[in-house]
C-alpha cells in the first residue's frame, strides 16, 4: 500500500469525527452548533502546550534582540496563516516588515490560489528559506496541521544546516510528527482532535494554529516593550485610522486633550513611545529618545527612571 496513503490515513485530523457524523442530514442551526461545539476544544487543546509555547517565545525574543528574524514556513491554510501574522506585526507593534516574515509553498500566488504540487517536495522548503538568505541568527517556523508537509520539513531540515533555531507548530501528537519526517528544537502540538468536516484542517487546526501564532507574536513584543501596560504604543501611524488611535492612546494614559495630543504627535514626528515620556515626565523629545534606549524600548522603566 501507498506510504504516503497509509501517513495520511493515520493522521487524526483525516478520522472521522463522530459528533459530526449526520452534518449532512442536519438543519443550519445544528450544523452551527455541531461546528461551535468543536470549536470550544481548541483553545483548551491550546492549553496544554503553553510551556512549549513559552519555551519557543524565549528564543524568539532572544533571536530579535539578536538581530534575528522569525520566519513562518506553511502550505495552504498553514502558509496563508503565517503570511496574515507576518503582515499584521508592522501596523501593530512597528516592526519593520523583515523581523517577522511568512513563506507559502508555491510562493506569492498561493496566498490566494492553490498552488497543486508547490507542498510537495522538500527542496522548495530550502529554496525558500535560501531565497530571503536566512542564517543562524533567524528561527525558523514550520507550520503543518498534519506535522509532514515536505515543504516545512525541508525549511526545518535547512534551519538545521545552517544552525538556526526551529519550531513546529502541527495538531498532530509529536510522536507522529517525527514518525512523518518533521521534527523542530521545540514541537508545539495542540491536539484538537478530528475536523467537523473531514481532513477540513482550515477548520480547528488552522484556528489552534491562529490561536498559537498571537501568542508568539504579542508574547514576543510585550517582552520588547511594545507596549505600555496592555496598550500597544509602538503602531506606525501609516493611516488615519491608525492616527486617530495614537492620538487616544495618549488621551487614556496621559490625561490629556485632542488638541494636545495631535500636538505631542507632531513634536516627536509620531513617535507614540516619546509622545508618552514628554507628557508624563516633562522632558524633551531628545531626553525620550534617550531614556528609550536606556531601558530597551520598555516606556514604564523610562518614566519610572526619569521620576527617580
Amino acid at each position: 500500500m501507498n506510504k504516503l496513503y497509509n501517513q495520511i490515513s493515520s493522521l487524526k485530523t483525516e478520522q472521522v469525527n463522530k459528533n459530526s457524523i449526520n452534518i449532512d442530514q442536519s438543519s443550519t442551526s445544528e450544523i452551527l452548533k455541531i461546528i461551535n461545539d468543536e470549536d470550544k476544544k481548541v483553545a483548551f487543546a491550546v492549553e496544554k502546550e503553553l510551556v512549549n509555547i513559552s519555551k519557543a517565545v524565549e528564543i524568539i525574543v532572544a533571536a530579535f534582540r539578536n538581530g534575528g528574524r522569525l520566519i513562518y514556513m506553511g502550505a495552504g491554510t498553514s502558509g496563508r496563516l503565517g503570511i496574515i501574522d507576518a503582515a499584521e506585526c508592522p501596523p501593530t507593534f512597528g516592526t519593520n516588515s523583515e523581523m517577522v516574515q511568512g513563506l507559502i509553498a508555491g510562493g506569492k500566488r498561493a496566498m490566494f490560489d492553490a498552488v497543486e504540487g508547490a507542498e510537495d517536495l522538500e527542496e522548495n522548503g530550502q529554496k525558500a528559506l535560501e531565497s530571503i538568505n536566512a542564517n543562524s541568527k533567524d528561527i525558523i517556523c514550520g507550520l503543518a496541521a498534519s506535522g509532514r508537509t515536505p515543504f516545512v520539513i525541508g525549511g526545518l531540515k535547512e534551519a538545521k544546516r545552517i544552525g538556526a533555531k526551529s519550531v513546529l507548530i502541527t495538531t498532530v501528537d509529536k510522536s507522529q510528527a517525527i514518525e512523518n519526517g518533521a521534527n523542530a528544537d521545540i514541537m508545539i502540538c495542540p491536539n484538537v482532535g478530528p475536523e467537523v468536516i473531514m481532513g477540513s484542517t482550515r477548520m480547528k487546526s488552522g484556528t489552534a494554529q491562529k490561536l498559537v501564532l498571537n501568542m508568539l507574536t504579542t508574547a514576543a513584543m510585550v517582552k520588547l516593550g511594545k507596549t505600555y501596560e496592555n496598550v500597544m504604543i509602538d503602531l506606525q501611524m501609516n493611516n488615519t485610522k491608525l492616527e486617530e488611535r495614537a492620538k487616544k492612546i495618549l488621551i487614556n494614559i496621559c490625561n490629556i486633550d485632542y488638541k494636545t495630543a495631535e500636538k505631542l504627535l507632531i513634536e516627536c514626528n509620531g513617535h507614540v513611545k516619546s509622545a508618552i515620556i514628554m507628557e508624563l515626565t516633562n522632558c524633551s523629545y531628545e531626553k525620550a529618545q534617550t531614556l528609550i534606549k536606556e531601558n530597551d524600548g520598555f516606556v514604564r522603566n523610562s518614566i519610572n527612571k526619569s521620576i527617580k
